[in-house]
């Protein structure tokens, strides 16, 4: 489900992209390379895209709480600004940066685009934008959907959702392996990408009620915005979307860049 986004009119957009330094299986996985490029130079350039076209206009901001990251984004001539509270998830640490450094400017939407997304396209946070601006949904995210009762379908690291594809809406997202098939096997099940667009009273809310029974069991942060009544909504993913969690990835990333070229 999608909305044409000729019919979006003079959205303004902040994407806010959280960078921590610190990372139990990847440290200092922003500033690691791919094919000589840094991994948050990449995925700041793609969000940024030619934002002299289209009706969606998007401020993009890098979120750190390290004085390495933050030159590194001022050396390419990046947007970067500081929080150094500790808190547990991206959400909250966006909505600090909200808070302290760009609340006296109108926004539509607040999108919290993973650092570690680097195949992320402008395109489809435009899609998502679109969408969002059609829709009642207070939070919007991306699913991808996926096929068959594979190992990744079983991997707790990879988080599915139960989504909906007559309306876009999600009613739940787990490490467990959902939905469960009594009778067969899963044909389609649909893998969460950690993206999000909050309508700002949403965000707020977010952040105002304090962590959740079933975010903390799971760490979700998502499942604190549905335990406290905000809707979700999601767009299918169209580009392929590899997330990095460990130096390994960073070749699994380059092969994906190197197909694309050759195609």
């Amino acid at each position: 489900m999608w909305i044409d986004i000729k019919k979006v009119k003079n959205k303004n957009c902040l994407v806010l992209i959280p960078a921590r330094y610190d990372s139990s299986r990847f440290p200092g996985k922003p500033l690691a390379k791919i094919n000589d490029k840094s991994m948050i130079r990449m995925v700041y350039e793609n969000c940024l895209g030619n934002n002299d076209s289209g009706p969606i206009d998007f401020e993009v901001v890098v979120v750190t709480d390290d004085e390495r990251i933050e030159q590194h984004v001022k050396s390419f001539g990046g947007k970067v600004v500081m929080v150094y509270d500790e808190v547990t998830t991206g959400s909250e640490r966006i909505y600090l940066a909200w808070q302290r450094f760009f609340k006296n400017k109108d926004y539509d939407f607040i999108i919290n685009v993973q650092g570690d997304e680097p195949l992320l396209e402008r395109s489809e946070l435009e899609r998502m934008v679109d969408f969002h601006a059609a829709s009642g949904f207070d939070i919007v995210t991306m699913v991808s959907e996926q096929k068959g009762d594979n190992e990744r379908f079983h991997d707790p690291n990879n988080v599915k959702a139960i989504y909906q594809r007559e309306n876009g809406r999600c009613h739940f997202f787990s490490r467990a392996a959902i939905p469960f098939s009594r009778d067969e096997k899963i044909d389609i099940w649909y893998l969460h990408v950690g993206i999000y667009s909050y309508r700002l009273e949403a965000l707020r809310k977010f952040n105002e009620c304090g962590h959740s029974y079933y975010e903390m069991l799971e760490k979700l942060e998502q499942l604190r915005a549905l335990e406290n009544h905000l809707t979700i909504g999601a767009i299918q993913a169209r580009c392929n979307l590899v997330g990095v969690d460990t130096p390994e990835d960073i070749a699994t990333i380059e092969g994906v860049l190197s197909d694309k070229k050759i195609n």
